[in-house]
C-alpha cells in the first residue's frame, strides 16, 4: 500500500542524512538512520532530534507539518494539473459527501471551460461534411499523384478556413486533464475504498459486476463485468454516431475505431476515471444534439 502510507525521518536541525533499509532473513525490515560522522571529545555528548512519520500520503496533512513533506506526492509530469484537481475534488466532497458526484460535478465544470473551443470544433466538422462532394473529386481526379491531392485538399481547406484536424481537438485540449486524473485517483488516498453507488464500491480501482473464478482477456484481476466501461464504450459509439463524419476517409475509420479501442484500454482503469470519460461523453452528446438542432 506504498501508493497510499509513508515513512519519512526528518531532522530537526537541517542535517544531511540518509536512510538505508535492509531486509533481514526473516522477513523483517530494518531502517538505519545515517547521520555525518561526529568527532567527539572525552566524555562529550551529542544529541540528534529528528521527526518520524508514519502516515497517509494525505496533501492536506503533510503540509500542515511543515516539513516540505508535501513533495513526497508528485503525479509526475501532470502534477501542475493533478493536484489542482484532487483539492477540487476533495472541497466537492466536502458539500456531497461522495466522491463519485464530485468527479460528475468536476466534469460538468471541466466542459463549461471547453465549451467555446468544442462548440467551434463541432461546427468545423459539419463545414467539413458540406465540402465532401468537392473533396471526393479531388481524390478522384489526384488519385495517382499523392502529392497534388495533398495539396489541392490542403488549399480547399484554406479556402474554406476549415481546420482538417477539427474534430480531433475536443479529445486532444482533454488529453492533459485525463491523465492527471489517471494519476490522482489510484494515488490519492482520498479515492482509496471511496464508493460511489450500487456495485461501485472503490473510485480507485476498476469497476467489477459479480466476481468470475476464470481469467478474462485484456482484463487483470478481480475478473468480473465492466459494466461501467462497457457503458462508457457505447456512450463514445453514440457520439460518434452523432458527429459529423471527418472528410479525410483514414481520419473517419480511425474515429470509428475509438470507441471500441476505449473499451478495452478503460478495462483496467480506475472506475472513477471512467465515470469522468462517461459523463464527458454524455455531456458532448448534449452539445452536439444541441449544435445538430442549430444547424438542422
Amino acid at each position: 500500500e506504498e501508493a497510499y502510507f509513508m515513512t519519512a525521518i526528518i531532522s530537526e536541525e537541517d542535517k544531511k542524512a540518509t536512510v538505508k533499509g535492509t531486509t533481514l532473513p526473516d522477513g523483517e525490515v530494518r531502517i538505519t538512520y545515517i547521520t555525518p560522522s561526529l568527532n567527539l571529545r572525552q566524555h562529550q555528548k551529542a544529541t540528534e532530534s529528528f521527526t518520524l512519520y508514519l502516515g497517509p500520503r494525505d496533501l492536506y496533512i503533510l503540509k500542515a507539518l511543515n516539513k516540505k513533506l508535501e513533495k513526497a506526492i508528485n503525479f509526475g509530469w501532470f502534477d501542475i494539473i493533478a493536484k489542482p484537481l484532487l483539492v477540487t475534488l476533495r472541497f466537492f466532497n466536502k458539500h456531497l459527501a461522495n466522491y463519485g458526484l464530485s468527479i460528475i460535478l468536476l466534469t460538468i465544470i471541466i466542459k463549461i471551460l471547453f465549451w467555446p473551443l468544442t462548440h467551434k470544433s463541432y461546427q468545423s466538422m459539419k463545414e467539413m461534411r458540406k465540402l465532401q462532394p468537392m473533396m471526393a473529386k479531388i481524390r478522384e481526379k489526384y488519385k495517382g499523384n499523392k502529392q497534388e491531392m495533398q495539396k489541392q485538399l490542403m488549399g480547399l481547406y484554406k479556402t474554406y478556413k476549415i481546420n482538417p484536424m477539427g474534430g480531433c481537438l475536443p479529445m486532444i485540449v482533454q488529453i492533459p486533464v485525463f491523465f492527471a486524473l489517471f494519476r490522482v485517483l489510484p494515488n490519492s488516498i482520498e479515492l482509496r475504498h471511496a464508493p460511489f453507488v450500487l456495485w461501485i464500491n472503490d473510485l480507485s480501482a476498476p469497476d467489477r459486476l459479480f466476481s468470475f473464478p476464470f481469467q478474462i482477456p485484456f482484463m487483470a484481476p478481480p475478473y468480473g463485468i465492466p459494466v461501467l466501461t462497457l457503458i462508457m464504450g457505447a456512450s463514445m459509439f453514440l457520439q460518434q454516431k452523432m458527429t459529423p463524419t471527418p472528410g479525410d476517409p483514414a481520419q473517419a475509420k480511425m474515429m470509428m475505431l475509438l470507441p471500441i479501442v476505449f473499451t478495452f484500454l478503460f478495462i483496467n482503469f480506475p472506475s472513477g476515471l471512467v465515470l469522468y470519460w462517461l459523463v464527458n461523453n454524455v455531456l458532448s452528446i448534449a452539445q452536439q444534439y444541441r449544435i445538430n438542432r442549430q444547424v438542422g
